[in-house]
C-alpha cells in the first residue's frame, strides 16, 4: 500500500526527560530572566526538530502523561512506585512545554488514567490504516506497536542518533514477534516500570519459552514439558505473571482522538518566533531550527 501520509507520534515525556537529565547533571538549567527553568524544553525542541528533519513527516502530534497514576496503579499499586518524583527544575517545564508544542500547531494529546504509550497505540492503530506511521520515543515498550505500518524510532545518545525498527528488521534480531514482547515482559518483569513477573525467570529463560511455545497460554498448555524449576516457579507465579501481562500491554483503546487535519505539520514562524523569544531561547535559529 502506498501512502503519502507520513505521521509522527511523538512520546513529550520522553523527549522532555531525556533533554532535561542531558543538562541537568552539569546543574545547567538555563533560567530565564523571568525566573523559568528552560533546559528540559529547549532541548525538547532540538529533539522534535532534529528528528523532523530526519523523518520528513507530514502530520506530527505530541502524546503525553497525565499525571502520574494511571490504571495500571489500580491494577498494582506498586507500579512504577520505585521512581523518585521529577525534580523541582523540571515541574515548571511541563505546562511550558506543552505550550510549546502549542505554539507551533502540534496538537497535544493525553489522557488522565493512561501513559503518553497508550495514546500512541490508539493513534497508530488508527493512522497506521492509511499512512506510514513513526512513534518517536525512549521507550523499548512501544516496539511491541510495530506493524507493516508502523515503525519504531527509539532516541539514542546525543540529538539526531536514532534505532529505527521496522517489524520484520525486528523479529530478524529479536527473534520473537512484536506481540510476543508482551509475554516475554510478563515472564521477565521489568525493573524500571517495578513488575516482577515470575520470580526467577529472567529474560533468557522467557525468551526460549516462548520461542517454543509461542505464547504465556502455549507454555501453560506444556507446563508439564518444562523443567521441575521452570513449572513450579510459573505454578507459584500464575497471578502475578498474568497481572504483569496487563501491566506490559500498551492499551490500544484510550479515549483519545485527533484527525489528520488537526495533526498537519504546519509551523507558522511568527507565531514560533514570539514564543521562542518570549522565553528567551538563544541561538534558537540555529540550534534548534534548521529545516
Amino acid at each position: 500500500m502506498t501512502t503519502t501520509n507520513r505521521v509522527m507520534l511523538v512520546d513529550g515525556m520522553a523527549l522532555l526527560f531525556r533533554a532535561f537529565y542531558a543538562t541537568a547533571m552539569s546543574n545547567y538549567y538555563m533560567i530565564n530572566s523571568k525566573g523559568m527553568p528552560t533546559n528540559a524544553v529547549y532541548g525538547m525542541m532540538k529533539h522534535l526538530f532534529t528528528a523532523i528533519e530526519t523523518y520528513q513527516p507530514t502530520h506530527v502530534i505530541c502524546c503525553w502523561d497525565m499525571g502520574s497514576k494511571t490504571f495500571r496503579n489500580d491494577l498494582y499499586p506498586d507500579y512504577k512506585a520505585n521512581r523518585g518524583g521529577p525534580p523541582e527544575e523540571l515541574i515548571p517545564q511541563f505546562d511550558l512545554a506543552k505550550e510549546v508544542v502549542a505554539s507551533l500547531d502540534i496538537p497535544n494529546v493525553g489522557q488522565v488514567g493512561y501513559e503518553a504509550d497508550d495514546c500512541m497505540g490508539t493513534l497508530s492503530r488508527v493512522y497506521s490504516e492509511d499512512s506510514q506511521v513513526f512513534l518517536l520515543t525512549g521507550d523499548q515498550d512501544l516496539l511491541q506497536l510495530l506493524k507493516p505500518n508502523v515503525n519504531v524510532v527509539l532516541l539514542k545518545k546525543g540529538y539526531g542518533n536514532y534505532a529505527e525498527y521496522q517489524e520484520d528488521s525486528f523479529v530478524e534480531e529479536k527473534g520473537i514477534t512484536p506481540t510476543q514482547m508482551i509475554d516475554l515482559k510478563a515472564l521477565m518483569g521489568d525493573s524500571s516500570d517495578n513488575y516482577p513477573g515470575v520470580k526467577g525467570i529472567g529474560e533468557k529463560t522467557a525468551l526460549k519459552l516462548l520461542l517454543q511455545y509461542e505464547s504465556i497460554e502455549g507454555i501453560l498448555e506444556n507446563i508439564d514439558k518444562l523443567t521441575k524449576g521452570q513449572k513450579s516457579k510459573i505454578e507459584q507465579g500464575l497471578e502475578m505473571l498474568h497481572l504483569s501481562r496487563k501491566l506490559a500491554e500498551i492499551h490500544c483503546a484510550a479515549d483519545v482522538d485527533c484527525s489528520l487535519e488537526e495533526a498537519l505539520f504546519h509551523i507558522d514562524d511568527e507565531k514560533m518566533a514570539a514564543k521562542f523569544d518570549e522565553l528567551e531561547f538563544r541561538n534558537w535559529e540555529k540550534n534548534i531550527v534548521r529545516m
